[in-house]
């Protein structure tokens, strides 16, 4: 997923963020559609507005994200972006030791949110809005997974996505002009969408809403690792401390109950 992130970061010298995210979507949808094939049932009823609010929500996050990562470091703005999932697996949790969790998970963000805040307002708040779509992708993830939409569910979506938010692809006009800049900003929405929401879909049907949410603090990690490797992007003393204050959380989440595997 930061990989993809990563190759994003170098496409905004020539589109902007929201450009960018629009190619993201586009190409997630033309791979999905190709692979997938949705039947018909899945293009009108219950399902379609499910899967296409579904589609919309997760375009809002991305392009949120990207205006975030415009402004600051990917695995700050990463971790900042974790105070959605942290809302959802709040309203999960039962014991102390959760509560504690939750606490560094928190204390983390506002850490990382306070160092940043004075350099790039806007980019703390973009990816605060992003946070907030995500707990929306979360919640909305498990009943597309719930009712069976599952990848189907997400081609429909990403679909009905790309096509309504389609005026953000006047932004991305020197992409049309180079195939090298095309095929990258297609890369990212193999990279960063495909691959990793394919993987969201078997997993939340395995897991209860608030462990995915909670298992999802070691992307910042992630994020970190990547902007350091790919991008050179050094974290601050209190920057690292916050977020080794959200993974320190995560260790602390006490464990559930493993649910039985369904089939695929």
């Amino acid at each position: 997923m930061y990989l993809g992130a990563a190759v994003a970061v170098w496409l905004f010298d020539e589109v902007n963020p929201a450009g960018v995210a629009w190619l993201r979507q586009l190409g997630a949808a033309l791979v999905l559609l190709a692979w997938r094939r949705p039947k018909r049932a899945n293009w009108h009823g219950k399902v379609f507005w499910l899967a296409a609010l579904f589609g919309l929500v997760t375009a809002g996050m991305n392009i949120a994200f990207y205006e975030a990562i415009a402004e600051l470091p990917l695995g700050t703005a990463v971790a900042l972006e974790f105070v959605g999932p942290v809302l959802v697996a709040a309203f999960g949790s039962r014991t102390a030791r959760d509560v504690i969790a939750l606490t560094l998970v928190i204390g983390g963000v506002l850490m990382i949110a306070d160092v940043q805040w004075a350099g790039s307002t806007s980019g703390v708040l973009f990816a605060l809005t992003a946070a907030l779509l995500w707990a929306g992708y979360i919640v909305l993830g498990k009943r597309v997974a719930d009712v069976g939409l599952g990848v189907d569910g997400l081609a429909v979506g990403f679909a009905v996505a790309t096509l309504a938010l389609a005026p953000l692809a006047l932004g991305t006009g020197p992409v049309w002009a180079s195939p090298q800049l095309l095929l990258l900003g297609i890369g990212v929405g193999v990279l960063s969408t495909v691959v990793p929401y394919v993987l969201d879909q078997v997993v939340l049907r395995r897991l209860g809403q608030a462990s995915f949410a909670l298992l999802l603090a070691l992307l910042p990690v992630t994020a970190t690792l990547i902007g350091l490797i790919v991008l050179r992007q050094v974290p601050s003393l209190p920057e690292a401390v916050g977020i080794a204050a959200v993974v320190v959380g995560l260790m602390l989440r006490s464990r559930e109950p493993r649910a039985r595997p369904e089939p695929l």
